[in-house]
């Protein structure tokens, strides 16, 4: 809650000073005890961006270049219905489904789409801009050969992002464009582990950059893909297809 005294499930803490980033929780009135990280890539003067994820074990606090990770601070996150941010730092903005922030007027609930059927088509409201999120989760099939997620401009059109998991070349992530009749030069390099392996779940972040996307898996982050072609409102089509079991899709 709002109080000062209330209760805080998870608390962040950068400090440039000694080049930590402190975790911790407070219940009772009584802080418990520190964890510790890396501070990078944070810096004084620079921009950032952190995406935190709940989980049943806890919460996942990724930096894009690094990551942390803190316990859940106590008895489940449903709990959780106000956040606030303090001290030395400039906030562009905050997204993500909410009840309350301090200081801020949550955004309207995006759309939520429940369990679909394969291939999936949806419109996106409003087209693919700046700072806007696709999430999607769901599981891989135990004889999956692959699947794929387009970004296209209007049915038919142009494919600003074609994002191509593949669990039959070991769970890589091919990601292309397919610009006027011609696919461009296929992309494979990723940050973390393969995401993308037969019999397991998924968790799945697509966000649109002024440059580039940046995909998350499970809370991590994955890849980047530069723009090809700049998107906006024209860019309204999400397409997937191919060897998967789709149990969540938001945008």
């Amino acid at each position: 809650g709002p109080s000062e005294a209330a209760d805080v499930a998870l608390h962040l803490n950068p400090r440039f000073s000694g080049d930590v980033a402190v975790l911790n929780s407070r219940r009772g009135g009584c802080w418990g005890d520190e964890q510790r990280r890396e501070l990078h890539p944070l810096c004084p003067g620079g921009p950032f961006e952190i995406v935190i994820s709940v989980t049943p074990e806890g919460y996942r606090v990724p930096v894009w270049g690094g990551s942390g990770r803190g316990r859940g601070g106590f008895g489940g996150a449903q709990r959780v219905g106000f956040g606030s941010l303090g001290g030395s730092g400039e906030v562009v903005g905050i997204w993500g489904p909410w009840r309350g922030l301090k200081g801020s007027r949550p955004p309207p609930s995006p759309p939520f789409l429940p369990p679909q059927t394969v291939p999936f088509i949806a419109t996106i409201p409003g087209g693919l801009f700046p700072k806007k999120t696709i999430v999607i989760k769901g599981f891989i099939p135990h004889d999956a050969g692959r699947f794929h997620i387009n970004l296209r401009a209007g049915p038919g059109g142009d494919v600003v992002l074609h994002l191509n998991p593949r669990m039959d070349e070991g769970g890589a992530v091919v990601r292309n464009a397919f610009l006027g009749g011609c696919w461009g030069e296929e992309e494979r390099d990723i940050s973390c582990c393969h995401p993308f392996q037969r019999g397991r779940y998924f968790d799945l972040s697509i966000r649109c950059g002024n440059h580039r996307f940046k995909v998350f898996a499970e809370g991590q982050p994955l890849l980047e893909f530069r723009h090809r072609v700049p998107c906006g409102p024209h860019v309204d089509v999400l397409e997937i297809e191919g060897d998967v079991v789709l149990s969540y899709v938001h945008f």
